[in-house]
């Protein structure tokens, strides 16, 4: 009995500590609890604050938007102009980022480039000297180039036209002294057979001349001063080829010319003609007419000078036929002096019945070149000039050649010759298209009064002549009457 009591006794104490401990455990959990909930709260609370913040600082800031479109807008606008509005608000809004996403691709196209770049140089170097096949790349990509705003005169473009100006420069170096020899080799061995519009040799030239151009042109050099500089070359070496061109023709067609006669037979050779119109017409027309184009400045001063050239060279040529068909005329006056009163021809020359063979011989020679030159002449103008030139210059020497007779009478075969010259002249040559006021000239009125003058004389002296015959003859039957009675 006396244990048992012990026993509990001792486990009371025990147990008290127990339920103790439990409690301070269970208040302390409590307290934790409590703490965590409490934490728990002020976060939730401090995270309410900070939406709320948020919410009111976008609300300030849609609320400010709102209020600045509200100001900006015009109450009185329609919609569509208030929409058209917004939308420009819009667009210049984007336009920063627009322009730097352009820069960007721009970077990015002439870093590509500039990779490229490195290929192509390699690619160049190993070309042999001298050869062009690398333009229509050139081409090719300087046309791609020049049309893109971003990258047209941008590094890869400069570099582009840097590697290949003095590929282009010596192209024309060779292409020049190509054409010179040409010229100078063709001339030596040319036929002066047609041959399109002109001979072999001008139809060589200027087929390159115009291929060099066309070639140049189709170039689109970027660089304005280096292209300038191209086209003005192109024009001073067309002007220059086709001065020694013009020389060489006018060489040649004076040697055709002296090779001819003097006397009525004689006809102008087609070659001389040939050479004439290639000179005066192809020549000059595709110098003016575009192959040489003048440009302001000083090339305009040379173009004009190159001009005058060709205008002395046809001057010169419209001279030596000129000359070579009055050497004809000259020819024929020489020989009617032989009946000039008073020489020792005269007086035998009288004892023959008078014709006008020499007179028509003229006229037949005259209307056969001037049908010539028609046909192979083809510029009216400079077949006109001919023309009038030489009616000119044919009165003019008839003229002379009368007041070095004034103090002579002319004899009848020299009156017959020279009316059959003089009236077929005006007649034939008025027919080609001269004028009246050339044709009628003080010259031709000169000479026609002297003419008149003495087909009246001659008319008197014939008639004078005619009038002693018949009386000699009436003489000579009385005489023979008179014997007849006496018989």
């Amino acid at each position: 009995m006396h244990t048992t009591t012990t026993t509990t006794t001792t486990a009371a104490p025990a147990a008290a500590a127990a339920a103790s401990a439990a409690a301070a455990a269970a208040a302390t959990t409590t307290t934790s609890t409590t703490t965590t909930t409490t934490t728990t709260t002020t976060t939730t609370t401090t995270t309410t604050t900070t939406t709320t913040t948020t919410t009111t600082t976008t609300t300030t800031v849609h609320t400010s938007r709102k209020k600045a479109l509200t100001n900006s807008v015009d109450p009185d606008e329609t919609p569509h102009d208030s929409a058209s509005h917004q939308g420009l608000r819009c667009l210049l809004e984007g336009i920063s980022a627009f322009a730097w996403f352009s820069d960007l691709l721009v970077e990015h196209a002439e870093i590509f480039w500039s990779l490229f770049a490195v290929d192509m140089d390699a690619a160049l170097e190993a070309q042999p000297p001298d050869t062009w096949d690398s333009f229509p790349l050139f081409q090719m990509l300087n046309d791609y180039l020049r049309t893109d705003e971003n990258l047209c005169n941008g590094k890869f473009h400069l570099h582009l036209r840097d590697m290949f100006a003095p590929q282009v420069v010596r192209y024309v170096d060779l292409m020049e002294s190509s054409i010179a020899q040409s010229i100078h080799r063709g001339f030596e061995k040319e036929r002066w057979e047609t041959q399109g519009n002109g001979c072999a040799t001008s139809e060589d030239m200027l087929w390159k001349l115009d291929a060099l151009q066309s070639f140049i042109r189709e170039l689109h050099w970027p660089e304005e001063v280096f292209a300038e500089h191209l086209d003005h070359r192109l024009k001073l070496m067309a002007a220059d080829m086709i001065e020694a061109a013009a020389k060489r023709t006018l060489k040649s067609f004076e040697t055709y010319l002296r090779k001819g006669g003097r006397s009525t037979d004689y006809f102008i050779p087609p070659e001389a003609l040939h050479l004439c119109a290639l000179d005066s017409g192809d020549m000059k027309s595709l110098f003016k007419n575009g192959l040489t184009r003048p440009i302001p400045g000083p090339t305009h001063q040379y173009h004009t000078k190159i001009d005058e050239f060709l205008e002395r060279v046809q001057v010169q040529m419209v001279k030596c036929i000129i000359e070579k068909l009055l050497s004809v005329l000259e020819s024929v006056l020489s020989k009617l002096s032989r009946y000039d009163e008073g020489t020792f021809f005269s007086s035998i020359l009288s004892l023959t019945k008078p014709v006008n063979e020499l007179g028509k011989a003229y006229v037949d020679f005259m209307r056969g070149n001037l049908d010539t030159l028609r046909q192979k002449i083809i510029d009216e103008l400079f077949v006109l000039s001919i023309f009038e030139q030489w009616y000119g210059d044919q009165m003019k020497m008839l003229c002379d050649w009368l007041t070095d007779r004034l103090d002579l009478s002319l004899h009848a075969y020299q009156l017959t010759c020279i009316m059959a010259i003089t009236r077929k002249s005006y007649s034939d040559f008025e027919l080609q298209g001269v004028l009246e006021h050339i044709l009628n000239s003080k010259t031709y009125q000169t000479i026609c009064s002297r003419l008149q003058v003495e087909e009246a004389t001659q008319s008197v002296t014939q008639s004078e002549t005619s009038s002693k015959t018949r009386f000699l003859s009436g003489m000579g039957g009385n005489n023979s009457a008179s014997g007849d009675e006496s018989d």
